[in-house]
């Protein structure tokens, strides 16, 4: 079983000094972040009125303070995508009703796009907050939520669901009620999967934050203090220079929160992996070293944990006994006939609703050229999907079983995860105009430039957590080359690739929005496909058709998952370890 938090201390002994070393070489930077904290919220809530364009600049020296601001909006984000994932995936992995439900929206929740979620959300916040710059802000991070939160929450179910037997059947001897084995055991088991891909999902803020923080509403441009703004601004002057200044700020920023949050995690996260042998993978953090060794951290540590453990009693206390269906028998056998029903009856309600929308506001041929252009946007993403498949997975798994390459290559990861395409359109732009290369094809590799990370961050995030008694085994057995990864390697990491290969195949259907549309300056190069209806019709304002493309798109990914990735998924779950 796992204990779910170390102290890490050395003991009472240290307790009873004052202040070391360590102390005062982390109060700066405990300082500075605090202050840089403090004073970026308190500018999102300077005053705002519609209408008035909140001004740009392009030089050098504002780019500290866009990046502070993103940074702010993405940790936003994602602290409501984790406890989103929470309450999504429990109530998902417990309840079978919940999970037919669940499941299918949040397959439709991936599929759509960024920009449909700020059409819907932009207006009420700004209504919420009227003359404040704190609505654009809660809609920026909203738009921001939609790109992480669908990953995260995809992770923690696949994990919870595939929790070790021998673990769910020592939390069943032990009566741990549901909360105390969600954070006893599934949440612990999970960890380390979900910080990958926290990570991924926070690489996958920047992929879209151009969306998320250049707003259109209501013939208004918006655009917020961040990096984002910054590069839409820099792509319409053309300013090649300001783009190039953009990417130094990104990685800087990229540089920063993985040594000062994400590294600590992972290391303190190293000692909830399954497995009865002490491996050579422990991942390693100063910044972790050194709040081990300060007191005054050690103090704030024990007493959280206490009050943790005591006051809330999440971690402690005696064992509950759930207790037991006082439903009789038969009905417990037909509600869930009767819920399917329900659900059946509801999807052929909105079917109905929806056909009687389209043959009174679009007409069926747009349908059907709506419908041929998802084929190919089908076609591209299947194609990618694959050729990302062939190349990362041998290549992630080789680096999960080595935790020393890992750490290194975890932040050029990121930063490549987080990379905006809309930075390489001058590139791009260029090429296909200078060897009038064909749009349809060499657009395409946009569409996974930026998802197929999802593949590479969740097989190392499996690969890390083979346990060393199973690779020891098979080294004795004489496993070697193709049979060695057919027996081990890629039945270990297969459920962690279905759950990469699931968020990056919706990615993948988002990003064609931006992939298969492509501007720089004056210059437009489009590809067919539905992404760029829907960015065509988003730039002419017809609603009717946005919400085609997207009830279309919508459409495809869910026949995908239902029918391809949900099949996979469950073979993933009899084959995890």
């Amino acid at each position: 079983m796992f204990e779910f938090f170390q102290s890490g201390q050395s003991g009472q002994a240290r307790a009873a000094r004052g202040p070391n070393r360590w102390d005062w070489i982390l109060l700066p930077l405990v300082l500075v972040v605090l202050a840089a904290t403090a004073y970026g919220a308190a500018q999102m809530a300077r005053p705002f009125i519609l209408g008035q364009p909140t001004p740009i600049a392009l030089d050098v020296w504002s780019l500290p303070y866009y990046l502070l601001r993103t940074i702010l909006r993405m940790f936003m984000a994602l602290g409501c995508s984790l406890l989103f994932s929470f309450v999504f995936a429990a109530v998902a992995a417990k309840y079978r009703a919940a999970e037919k439900i669940l499941i299918p929206l949040l397959d439709i929740l991936q599929s759509v796009p960024i920009l449909g979620f700020q059409a819907i959300a932009i207006a009420p916040f700004i209504a919420l907050f009227p003359g404040s710059m704190l609505g654009v802000e809660c809609a920026a991070i909203f738009a921001i939520f939609t790109s992480q939160a669908w990953n995260m929450a995809f992770s923690l179910y696949q994990s919870m669901r595939t929790v070790p037997a021998e673990l769910s059947e020592a939390s069943r001897v032990f009566c741990l009620s549901g909360w105390q084995r969600f954070w006893r055991l599934e949440l612990p088991y999970a960890m380390p999967s979900l910080l990958w891909n926290m990570m991924m999902s926070m690489s996958g803020g920047w992929f879209f934050l151009v969306a998320a923080e250049a707003i259109s509403v209501a013939g208004q441009d918006i655009k917020l203090p961040g990096i984002g703004a910054f590069i839409a601004v820099a792509i319409e002057q053309e300013n090649g220079r300001a783009v190039a200044w953009a990417i130094v700020a990104m990685l800087a920023g990229i540089v920063l929160y993985d040594q000062l949050f994400f590294r600590p995690l992972l290391a303190w996260a190293d000692k909830f992996r399954f497995e009865e042998s002490q491996g050579d993978t422990a991942q390693r953090s100063w910044l972790l070293d050194w709040g081990r060794r300060s007191i005054v951290m050690s103090r704030l540590a024990e007493r959280f944990w206490a009050r943790m453990r005591g006051t809330l009693g999440w971690f402690g206390g005696a064992p509950v006994r759930a207790p037991k269906s006082v439903m009789p028998g038969a009905l417990r056998d037909v509600m869930p006939r009767v819920w399917d029903a329900i659900l059946v009856l509801l999807a052929g309600y909105a079917s109905l609703q929806l056909i009687v929308y389209v043959h009174a506001a679009v007409g069926w041929a747009e349908v059907g050229h709506v419908v041929l252009l998802g084929l190919a946007t089908l076609l591209r993403v299947m194609l990618l999907i694959a050729l990302a498949s062939l190349v990362w997975v041998p290549l992630a798994v080789w680096i999960g079983l080595r935790p020393a390459y890992s750490q290194r290559v975890q932040a050029v990861a990121q930063f490549l995860a987080a990379f905006p395409v809309n930075l390489m359109f001058p590139v791009v732009v260029y090429v296909l105009v200078t060897w009038r290369l064909n749009p349809d094809i060499w657009l395409s590799p946009l569409m996974v430039f930026g998802t197929q990370w999802y593949i590479l961050f969740n097989v190392v995030a499996g690969a890390s957590t083979v346990p060393t008694e199973l690779r020891l085994a098979a080294d004795n057995l004489g496993l070697k080359g193709w049979l060695k990864w057919k027996r081990v390697y890629l039945p270990a990491v297969f459920p962690a690739y279905v759950t990469g290969a699931i968020t990056a195949s919706g990615g993948s259907w988002n990003a064609s929005i931006v992939a298969e549309y492509v501007t720089w300056g004056k210059t437009t190069l489009a590809a067919n496909g539905l992404g760029s209806y829907i960015k065509q019709m988003t730039d002419a304002g017809d609603f009717h058709r946005i919400a085609l493309g997207i009830g279309v798109m919508c459409i495809f990914v869910m026949l995908l998952n239902r029918f391809f990735w949900r099949k996979l998924y469950v073979l993933a779950g009899d084959r995890s370890l």
